[in-house]
């Protein structure tokens, strides 16, 4: 009871803050724009308060928002603490009165844009204490309707094709007479002709006028063998082929001839089409091989254009580094290097080749215990579908065939084992913002070399997790789709992302079980090449939202979920150990260490002597807020709320909500350097459901305790 009302009492003093109290003397805090409409007809008020010339403060919360108030914490000196209030919170705004005569202004030209003329828009400014609220009443305007279209177009082939798309005319007798639905038929129209062969068409060949001094309105359809402001001529609209194409790109930048004209679908003698510019240039720039792709077209002759496609360089070769590190207040230390070599342009034809190396290891300082974790992996990505012509593509997008292979060695102090894997599959674009990744072929084979007398008899008290550690193969297919609005490494803008991960293992290997040997230990198992095969199914869904407002939208509010399961089945009663699903580290739970989370109530095991918490169910919430401080500097305070939780039996470790969900919230700091973002983050526990009942929840002496806090490095936002 005392937390929740000391979290009250918090709450309240955050509301009732004032947020006008660094106002200018005599100003007012604009806090709403409110629209009515007069009469029955409406429209949504969204429609014309974009055409508001000043626009309040962003409601976060059911029309609050908390960082007016922490802005107004400050004594608006802009030093020292007073500086960090005024970049954590949002500076109000300060209504300005000339504005909304403007405002009026520009609604009623946005309504006749739309079709209502001759619209009333008044307005009222109440003024309650220093905060100003405006009310915009508008009075929509006449509505004319189209009684007759009257076309006028040029003869010959055009003529042809006018008709041929006649039908797809957006404009129609009875629809209302509105600029807006006047342009949007230009742009569909132009894009018809452009694509139909007319190279020096554009909207501006068209011509419309209507006619309402009469009681019924003709809307005279025009289109002109000339743009408008040109001069007048006879030379009627022609229908452009293609004449030369000529593609030139650095000397320094091999490449395949033959391969690059068959991705370019510019072919001299074809028809001209703005649709097959747009579809070269689109997989050009695909090949991430070259800085810069120019198309340039240009009239030779009598309908005839030719093609210059210019393809600036880009360094074929490089290195990529990333690492994390992270601590706790218990002195557990983790670090994870990653260093990547990769080659753009292997064989000439857009090849790329990566190679990795990677390393984890993690320690106890004054302790004996240690791991260490040392991994190389190979990648050869090829700009098609091996097996089938480039040729055969049809659109802007270039699918890629991906072969890897990777080896990992793990030594731990309670065993030592390897995995080696290898996949065969395709990744591309399905459309815009829509990427996929199929991989057909996903073989693992796990061995496990040694294990500790006291690791190796508690397995054997425990099939379930001899199932997750023992000696296997893991022989299936995976898929993942990924959707995001902005996908640059370190995004600018308000965007949202969806990925989702599926893993099918077992299936076609049990087609032999017939024939497959059973493992002689009686575990019911069959065995392929002497080991276990894994049979399971696991899925994950990750969803996330960035929010951006304040001055120049420098503020972001960021919103992530996390669900994840997997099944074992079949040959399995577990989830490999490298499949299940864990929280905590610099992506996850950030008050926690990557693995020393759940699963459940679970406290951690100690048949581990380095942190090994995994689990067949993950739910993870994290909400975080980012603001600037000064320079490349960033700010960013967050909260989180997940575990991970077994799906079988019945111990701690089972799922169980709300009471097993841990609670976390910590703050970071960044160096944000727009082609790579470096941070910190300190997270420190709130809900800990691994300690005994009555002591889960943490207070400040507790985030400072060994164990309630943990420290974490990393390369770009969490999420």
């Amino acid at each position: 009871m005392k937390r929740i009302a000391l979290l009250v009492i918090s709450l309240f003093a955050v509301i009732s803050c004032s947020t006008t109290k660094l106002l200018p003397e005599g100003a007012y805090r604009l806090t709403a724009n409110k629209v009515t409409f007069k009469g029955k007809e409406k429209i949504s008020p969204k429609e014309v308060t974009q055409y508001v010339r000043q626009q309040p403060n962003s409601n976060l919360i059911f029309g609050w928002n908390p960082f007016l108030s922490i802005y107004n914490w400050s004594n608006g000196s802009g030093e020292g603490i007073n500086a960090f209030w005024e970049n954590l919170g949002e500076k109000p705004v300060v209504f300005d009165s000339t504005l909304v005569e403007s405002s009026r202004s520009n609604i009623a030209g946005h309504l006749e844009y739309l079709g209502y003329y001759r619209a009333k828009v008044d307005s009222e400014v109440e003024y309650r204490g220093r905060e100003a609220t405006v009310k915009y009443i508008i009075e929509l305007g006449e509505r004319i309707p189209i009684d007759t279209i009257v076309y006028e177009v040029p003869g010959g082939e055009f003529a042809r094709d006018f008709r041929a798309d006649s039908v797809n005319i957006s404009i129609k007798p009875g629809y209302h007479l509105a600029e807006k639905d006047l342009e949007a038929e230009t742009a569909r129209g132009a894009s018809f002709f452009r694509d139909r062969g007319y190279y020096d068409f554009s909207k501006n060949n068209y011509f419309f006028e209507a006619d309402t001094l009469t009681e019924r309105t003709t809307l005279y359809y025009r289109i002109r063998n000339y743009a408008r402001g040109a001069v007048p001529t006879d030379t009627p609209l022609a229908r452009y082929r293609i004449g030369k194409v000529n593609i030139s790109h650095p000397a320094d930048i091999p490449f395949r001839e033959s391969l690059l004209r068959e991705f370019n679908t510019i072919r001299p003698g074809a028809p001209y089409s703005e649709r097959m510019i747009n579809t070269t240039y689109a997989r050009l720039s695909a090949l991430k091989l070259f800085n810069n792709v120019s198309i340039e077209m240009s009239p030779s002759d009598s309908a005839v254009v030719d093609c210059d496609i210019r393809l600036s360089g880009t360094d074929l070769l490089g290195f990529k580094a990333n690492v994390e590190a992270s601590t706790n207040s218990s002195g557990l230390i983790g670090f994870s290097p990653q260093l990547s070599f990769y080659h753009k342009n292997l064989f000439h034809g857009g090849e790329w080749l990566n190679l990795g190396f990677s390393g984890n290891w993690q320690m106890m300082p004054g302790a004996r215990a240690h791991s260490s974790e040392f991994g190389v992996s190979a990648s050869l990505s090829f700009p098609r579908l091996v097996g089938y012509p480039v040729y055969r593509m049809r659109g802007e997008n270039v699918p890629r065939t991906e072969i890897r292979s990777s080896f990992n060695y793990q030594n731990r102090p309670e065993y030592r084992r390897s995995l080696a894997s290898m996949s065969f599959g395709y990744t591309g674009q399905l459309r815009r913002d829509w990427y996929f990744q199929v991989y057909p072929i996903q073989f693992n084979l796990v061995k496990l070399y040694t294990m500790s007398e006291e690791f190796n008899k508690l397995l054997r008290e425990y099939p379930y997790l001899w199932d997750t550690f023992e000696s296997h193969i893991d022989a299936g297919v995976g898929l993942m789709l990924y959707h995001t609005t902005d996908a640059s490494v370190v995004p600018k803008t308000a965007y949202h992302y969806g990925r989702l991960n599926l893993d099918v293992s077992g299936n076609a290997v049990s087609l032999l079980n017939g024939v497959l040997p059973v493992n002689p230990e009686g575990l019911k198992q069959h065995l392929l090449f002497g080991v276990p095969y894994k049979q399971y199914v696991r899925a994950e869904l990750s969803l996330g939202k960035v929010f951006r407002f304040g001055w120049n939208d420098n503020n972001a509010l960021a919103l992530h979920l996390d669900a994840g399961a997997g099944w074992a089945y079949g040959n399995s009663t577990a989830l490999p150990f490298e499949k299940q699903f864990y929280c905590g580290g610099a992506n996850s739970m950030r008050g926690w260490q990557a693995r020393t989370l759940g699963p459940g109530f679970e406290p951690m095991s100690e048949y581990f002597v380095l942190p090994s918490q995994t689990g067949d169910f993950k739910l993870e919430a994290d909400v975080e807020y980012r603001f600037p401080s000064f320079w490349k500097l960033e700010w960013a305070i967050f909260a989180e709320v997940g575990n991970v939780w077994t799906l079988n039996g019945d111990g701690l470790g089972k799922l169980n909500l709300p009471g097993s969900l841990a609670g976390d919230w910590g703050i970071g700091l960044r160096v944000n350097l727009d082609f790579i973002l470096l941070r910190l983050d300190a997270g420190f526990k709130v809900h800990d459901p691994a300690r005994a009942e009555g002591a889960r929840w943490l207070g400040p002496k507790g985030w400072f305790s060994p164990g309630g806090a943990a420290l974490h490095f990393g390369v770009g936002y969490p999420f």
